[in-house]
């Protein structure tokens, strides 16, 4: 069973039974279903049903000729709500199923952000029609996460704020000329990199971490599309699985200016979420790419 069931209120589901049970339920009344002829005699589906407003399951898998519907795969999903960022994006298919990662660089972050791709069936209608896929666009980016903490919020003035913006543009130019070649930022990161690791040292011996640390975004574990992330936290709404009536905590999140939606079980949250604390968890990445847009 997919171990990220439970971050979206399924922690109750112990066997095969009660999971086909499950898909049985989504196929009879099913939220969204999309399909794309992939050649004369497959077509590949997705039939999502959603548990809350965003929230939800989704089986992909074909249709054959005597109209039914074999399942390679499913995965719980959560839909961002608002626009993550714009770049350019390189899209992958994984080697052991019918499942994409997208892949863009945003400067915010200093490291290549992986996420698994949700809306697949629009992706390879795209493909089929030879669309260009090295055009920016629009990213929605949404987590789920099985294991958090809240932690209080750093205290700042107004001029500490107003110097960490500036510090952060000045670093996001930096990055951005060095990934042209430009050796004087290459330069300047290297020194800053340095100063960085000679204060957290000098500050790791008086303080705790995460006083110094504000906030962080880490790749984690095997998985190209799993982060350890630290971000405050903009909103955080209490939601309930339909089907389960298990209760799911939204949270709206920022973390080095990137916003993004996380939903975790309330049991797997240790602290009370309220808007300016800050979320440390690890998560699974997922994102829509806006096509269209």
């Amino acid at each position: 069973m997919h171990s990220y069931l439970r971050a979206i209120g399924f922690s109750n589901i112990n066997n095969r039974l009660e999971l086909n049970e499950l898909f049985d339920t989504m196929k009879e009344r099913p939220t969204k279903k999309s399909m794309v002829q992939k050649d004369q005699s497959i077509c590949f589906t997705e039939i999502s049903m959603d548990i809350a407003d965003g929230v939800g399951i989704t089986l992909r898998g074909e249709y054959d000729k005597s109209n039914e519907f074999h399942m390679e795969h499913y995965f719980p999903y959560v839909l961002g709500q608002n626009v993550s960022t714009r770049e350019e994006v390189g899209i992958n298919k994984r080697v052991d199923t019918e499942a994409y990662t997208g892949m863009c660089d945003d400067y915010r972050l200093g490291v290549s952000l992986i996420f698994y791709l949700q809306n697949v069936i629009e992706y390879i209608d795209k493909k089929n029609r030879k669309n260009n896929f090295q055009t920016p666009f629009d990213i929605n980016l949404a987590a789920l996460s099985l294991e958090g903490r809240v932690l209080l919020p750093i205290e700042k003035d107004e001029v500490q704020c107003r110097n960490i913006n500036a510090e952060t543009k000045h670093r996001n130019n930096l990055i951005a000329e060095a990934k042209k070649g430009n050796q004087d930022a290459i330069d300047s990161l290297t020194i800053d990199d340095i100063d960085t690791y000679a204060m957290v040292s000098r500050r790791a011996k008086k303080e705790d971490i995460y006083s110094i640390v504000d906030t962080s975004f880490i790749p984690f574990g095997s998985e190209s599309d799993n982060y350890s992330v630290i971000a405050t936290i903009v909103e955080s709404n209490l939601i309930k699985n339909n089907y389960t009536k298990e209760e799911i905590y939204d949270l709206s999140l920022v973390c080095n200016d990137i916003n993004f939606r996380v939903c975790i079980n309330k049991d797997d949250l240790l602290g009370e979420p309220v808007a300016g604390r800050r979320f440390k968890g690890n998560i699974w990445m997922q994102g829509t790419i806006l096509f269209s847009e």
